[in-house]
């Protein structure tokens, strides 16, 4: 079995209305697939966390090494392709579009052992996760406190056990949301914030010490993801946990603010971290600095799926006869092609979502929908 193909596929579709974090406003939705071709015909997929445009590039810079090569050589492509990037590539795009061709190479070598990508990395210990509603983000012309209020009730009524909402725009505009959302969801919902990245160390102290009092699960991304003196000074200053981890790219971003603590929860994302293959480690090192994981989950329904099947593989820890499970982040905002792209999608039912035990990803991609979700003119 060898290589014939790398390909992307672009998907993009232009929102109705727009949405922001404190960091980024949405006004089109955009991702980057990744095919990678055998020549036996066996087709695996991956998906990039990012830019898609600038993703797609970077992976057509990895093709030419990849054509030729065994797909089940997981570990050797990893490290052929980092390496040859690695002095200008140690993290962003280079790390994104390297994660969607470990996706897809893993998702090869499950198809043909006829086996879920989970059990090749050492076994289920769970076959479903309870998911956590993400949304929240700001709109144009509307009350930000009622309108996330609402949008949150309406998970709960969905049946979600917990809920993240966006922050990090102005700290009394964004205590009166979050109250606004405790008094919708009531006490005993969890409840998560995101700053974004929008708040100096200052702010984010605050935040901390005032929001406290309306249970919150974990503060996530207060400050600059390269700041980590400053993600130090907000978890010493305020007491809600502290997570991050979404920009940090693979093992040796992550060595310093785990060792150090500057995080109580890491949140790495298998589509920008190196897939499958870094991933591991990157869990592996959580778990000698006694630091939970919490993937962070954003993209279609393959990022989905990859994160579903690392999930179902991810070791308790502690082991314990009821250990602490892992949740998934499941996006609300609109895609319509986050669940399209899937011959069957991955939706959840009362706010649990069963993970994928076909080979590989477990999942089939539905052409028709590439095709339809491919970039137009304008």
């Amino acid at each position: 079995m060898k290589i014939e193909a790398v390909r992307t596929h672009l998907l993009d579709h232009r929102l109705d209305h727009a949405f922001e974090s404190a960091s980024m406003r949405f006004d089109r939705r955009q991702h980057c697939l990744v095919e990678i071709v055998c020549e036996d015909g066996t087709v695996g997929w991956g998906e990039c966390l990012g830019p898609a445009a600038p993703n797609a590039a970077v992976v057509a810079a990895y093709g030419a090494r990849l054509v030729g090569c065994d797909p089940l050589e997981t570990e050797k492509i990893w490290i052929d392709l980092y390496n040859a990037l690695r002095d200008q590539g140690q993290r962003g795009l280079t790390m994104t579009a390297l994660s969607g061709i470990d996706i897809a190479l893993w998702d090869i070598k499950g198809k043909r052992f006829g086996v879920p990508v989970s059990t090749l990395l050492g076994g289920r210990f769970r076959d479903s996760v309870r998911a956590y509603a993400t949304g929240s983000f700001r709109k144009d012309g509307v009350d930000a406190a009622s309108d996330v209020a609402a949008e949150v009730a309406g998970y709960r009524s969905e049946g979600f056990h917990a809920v993240k909402i966006k922050i990090g725009f102005d700290v009394e505009e964004d205590l009166r949301v979050i109250e606004a959302v405790r008094d919708a969801i009531g006490p005993d919902m969890r409840l998560m914030i995101d700053g974004n990245h929008g708040y100096d160390v200052l702010e984010a102290v605050e935040v901390g010490i005032r929001a406290v009092a309306f249970g919150v699960d974990w503060f996530e991304e207060p400050v600059l993801p390269e700041q980590l003196a400053a993600y130090r000074a907000v978890r010493a200053g305020q007491p809600i946990p502290v997570a991050g981890g979404e920009t940090w790219h693979g093992r040796y971003a992550f060595e310093e603010p785990l060792r150090t603590r500057a995080i109580d929860i890491a949140q790495p994302d298998i589509c920008g971290t190196g897939g499958f293959s870094e991933m591991r480690r990157v869990a592996d090192l959580a778990a000698l600095h006694g630091v939970r994981l919490v993937p962070h989950v954003w993209g279609t329904g393959v990022a989905i799926a990859a994160s579903l099947q690392f999930m179902a593989a991810l070791p308790p820890d502690p082991p314990r006869k009821a250990p602490i499970e892992p949740i998934l982040e499941f996006d609300r905002t609109h895609n319509p092609f986050r669940q399209a792209v899937l011959r069957t999608p991955i939706e959840h039912a009362q706010g649990v979502v069963r993970i994928p035990d076909g080979p590989g990803l477990g999942i089939e991609i539905d052409r028709d929908a590439l095709a339809a979700y491919a970039p137009k003119d304008g």
